[in-house]
């Protein structure tokens, strides 16, 4: 029996905590992996709000600046729910969980995750709209649509992964506690209960479905019509800046879903090869945080600009 199982009564074995074990295979040589690890979160953290500064220092903000900015904490909110319990492991070799604590971290992610895609979502429609209806776009963006989508966004994911945690609570734990695992997901967790668990699988898939599924249905749609207009435009110019403009939100929205498409697949072999997923699942929670300022810093005139103001006011005071 491991020297970290935990349980409140030998005669029952009630599992009080979980030991977060890092990733199979490799628990030897994996806090050589703190090192990528750390500088992705700190990259995040520190991109997201140079971000957050320059809509904060733009004289007019757009209403895709306030979809952005809305991203930019989501993303730290996302990175920051599993990055100082990753280090903490392996710096400090500090394994253990509580049960309330992971169940918390499984809402957390959860909920992060469908914020993002919904933001994704709002940002696809705000592009629909200025491109297809450029005429209507200041009647129909307004701060009010802005501050009911994200009002809307919060709500819906806030309460509809509410079930994933519950549910995953309610199982009894009685004899395993090492999740093979940098932190508590879902499938990771439920995998030690000695009852059932097939209502927590039929619930996340049916979330699943239900929440990013329908976001991504309709982000294809509000692109395959933009796609349209764009093609039947007389200007090449003004072809070319359409599609300049939404080919940074294509390549973050086709990695974002292509990696939990990843992660869900690859869970299914993990009795074979249990690192992939592992650190498929760990790399989803941590790249797009990191990745979706820079490639909006790079494809966006208007943040190129405002990054150099920030830069030049920053070096007038040193």
């Amino acid at each position: 029996m491991s020297t970290y199982f935990s349980v409140s009564n030998s005669s029952q074995g009630h599992v009080l905590q979980f030991l977060l074990m890092g990733f199979p295979g490799i628990h030897r040589w994996q806090h050589w992996l703190s090192l990528p690890l750390a500088m992705f979160y700190f990259l995040a953290l520190g991109a997201n709000l140079f971000i957050l500064f320059t809509i904060y220092q733009m004289t007019t903000v757009q209403p895709m600046y306030h979809f952005l900015g809305i991203l930019a904490v989501t993303d730290m909110g996302l990175a920051t729910t599993i990055m100082p319990k990753i280090l903490s492991i392996f710096w400090f070799d500090n394994k253990s969980i509580s049960l309330p604590e992971c169940f918390l971290q499984i809402y957390a992610i959860h909920c992060f995750l469908g914020m993002e895609s919904g933001i994704f979502l709002c940002m696809a429609v705000d592009r629909y709209v200025a491109i297809c209806h450029p005429l209507r776009y200041p009647s129909v963006i307004t701060k009010a649509f802005i501050i009911k989508a994200t009002m809307f966004m919060v709500l819906r994911n806030g309460l509809l992964v509410v079930p994933v945690p519950v549910l995953a609570s309610q199982r009894n734990y009685c004899s395993r506690n090492e999740i093979e695992h940098c932190l508590c997901s879902n499938q990771g967790v439920t995998r030690l209960a000695c009852d059932d668990t097939s209502p927590n699988r039929a619930c996340q898939l049916v979330l699943a479905w239900v929440g990013l599924g329908s976001d991504l249905g309709m982000i294809l749609l509000s692109y395959t019509f933009i796609l349209r207009s764009v093609l039947k435009l007389n200007s090449k110019e003004a072809s070319s800046k359409a599609l300049s403009t939404c080919s940074s939100h294509l390549i973050l929205i086709f990695f974002f879903y292509t990696a939990i498409v990843v992660v869900s697949v690859t869970h299914l072999a993990e009795t074979r090869v249990p690192l992939i997923p592992v650190l498929l699942n760990v790399l989803h929670n941590i790249i797009p945080p990191a990745l979706n300022p820079i490639v909006y810093a790079l494809r966006t005139q208007e943040l190129r600009v405002g990054f150099l103001k920030l830069l030049r006011c920053a070096g007038k005071r040193k």
